[in-house]
């Protein structure tokens, strides 16, 4: 049997070590992503589970991380609330299915092509409802639903739990956790060796346990309970349009947040770059089996992910051994989740939907780039008000009128012949997005010359603009013929 090359120990040694630390960033991750989604908590480490040994197998991406992300919880609380738990596979394994599909007819680069603006948009959008939904969670209070609703009610939920012992001391135990997350950083790098979130659970947990604290715990069901794969009842739903759109909802969200973190995970280390197409395959074969064992929809996820490369994995390996890990945790300590007060976990997704927030960016872009965040923050908004997906619309179409806006440049002047009709003359894009600049600019010419006009120099011209101007041309032409008429008879 040949021996291990000492390269070969150092990586497997490296991946080894990495595995660790991102089982150790996912693992209240995956719960509190549960938790938020109004699901059991074990579902979370199941897709964590499928991520690592199946989607962690698959080629694509070499060193990110999949998951259940902060991005899509919103989406699945309100489709879980809408259509019911059983629901949920169904959803998740169509997404797969998509995402399989589009991977197969290679549009995976095409997701490269979405405006920055609406992405950032779509993920500040995210990470306000995650804030306003885990308001009330760090308080053990019940959101009432909608981001808008949530929104609404957060005066009142404030007033509530003021006078409320139990509220205060479950807010105390997620604003602690925020805290210890936020301060963890500041350590000396030896403490950082377990990761800020993991600590700031495991401190909420023995805290909650020693002073035996009136607050509310994670339901723990095991896993194997926790397996719902969807029945015929559940495909019968398929022919509904709310069903359709979330599930149209789930595969591009997904497959645009995880080709998204793959190209941000490529700027981070020096191995091989990811191929698009085959990761969207290997997302949508995870969520593919995810949706036959009714779990959560997975996604690449920047922390799990930029932790692993920052851990010094090399291969693969390490992806694969957290999802190891994770069912390890599962099978042998389901038990130690019922430990955890929901309030904690609460505050790590707090603190995940603080840092979706593009806080230091947004006054740069306004001063350099002021459309594109007027499409950032209209994104955002629109999710806020609405949904995920028609916010993340909203954000698609206004960042289309911009663009189009900004390249329809057009350059209109004339020449005033001493004989013969005045030739006005256009540069540039013509396009409906100019025409009350082009018609007011064609104004000023005089009523009593005719006019002709040079539209050689147009690199575009839209049918809308090109109709409008041989309309205006011809009446132009008629009154001052008619005007010339009726001064030569006078």
């Amino acid at each position: 049997m040949p021996a291990i090359s000492t390269p070969l120990k150092r990586a497997l040694r490296t991946d080894l070590t990495a595995s660790l630390v991102v089982f150790l960033v996912a693992l209240p991750l995956c719960v509190g992503v549960a938790v938020a989604s109004g699901v059991p908590a074990e579902l979370g480490l199941l897709t964590g589970i499928v991520g690592g040994l199946l989607t962690g197998l698959l080629p694509g991406s070499s060193l990110q991380v999949s998951g259940p992300a902060a991005g899509l919880t919103v989406l699945v609380h309100t489709a879980v609330t809408e259509f019911g738990l059983p629901v949920l596979g169904v959803l998740v394994l169509a997404a797969g299915l998509l995402q399989l599909l589009m991977g197969l007819l290679k549009w995976g680069r095409w997701f490269r092509a979405i405006s920055p603006a609406v992405i950032h948009g779509m993920l500040a959008g995210i990470g306000l409802v995650l804030i306003v939904g885990q308001l009330y969670a760090l308080t053990d209070a019940k959101a009432p639903g909608t981001s808008a609703a949530n929104l609404a009610g957060l005066p009142g939920m404030a007033a509530r739990s003021l006078g409320s012992p139990t509220a205060v001391t479950a807010l105390g135990i997620g604003a602690g956790t925020i805290a210890v997350v936020v301060l963890w950083k500041r350590l000396p790098a030896k403490a950082q060796l377990v990761p800020g979130p993991l600590a700031a659970v495991g401190m909420a947990a023995a805290a909650a346990a020693a002073f035996d604290l009136p607050v509310a715990r994670v339901q723990v069901q095991g896993l194997l309970d926790s397996v719902q794969p969807p029945g015929a009842d559940a495909f019968g739903r398929l022919a509904e349009f709310g069903v359709l759109s979330t599930i149209v909802a789930f595969t591009l969200i997904a497959s645009a947040e995880s080709l998204f973190s793959a190209a941000a995970v490529d700027r981070l280390h020096d191995g091989p770059r990811t191929h698009y197409d085959k990761e969207l395959m290997a997302q949508g074969a995870g969520n593919t089996v995810c949706g036959l064992l009714g779990a959560l929809p997975m996604t690449a996820v920047i922390v799990r992910s930029a932790a692993n490369v920052q851990a010094g994995a090399r291969t693969k390996a390490s992806r694969v051994l957290h999802g190891a890990w994770l069912l390890l945790f599962a099978a042998l300590l389901p038990a130690t989740l019922g430990v955890i007060p929901s309030a904690s976990l609460a505050g790590i997704l707090v603190y995940a939907g603080w840092k979706l927030l593009p806080v230091g960016e947004l006054g740069p872009l306004w001063r350099e780039h002021r459309g594109e965040a007027v499409v950032l923050a209209v994104t955002a908004g629109g999710i806020v008000l609405t949904n995920m997906f028609e916010g993340v619309l909203i954000g698609l179409l206004l960042a289309i009128v911009k663009t189009a806006w900004a390249t329809s440049h057009v350059h209109i002047d004339s020449i005033d012949r001493a004989a013969g009709p005045i030739r006005v003359r256009l540069q540039g894009n013509a396009t409906f997005l100019r025409l009350p600049r082009i018609l007011d600019a064609l104004a000023n010419v005089p009523k009593e010359r005719t006019v002709e006009l040079d539209l050689a120099g147009l690199r575009h011209l839209d049918h809308a603009c090109m109709t409008t101007l041989q309309a205006w041309a011809e009446q132009h032409n008629t009154r001052a013929r008619q005007a010339v008429g009726a001064s030569s008879s006078a």
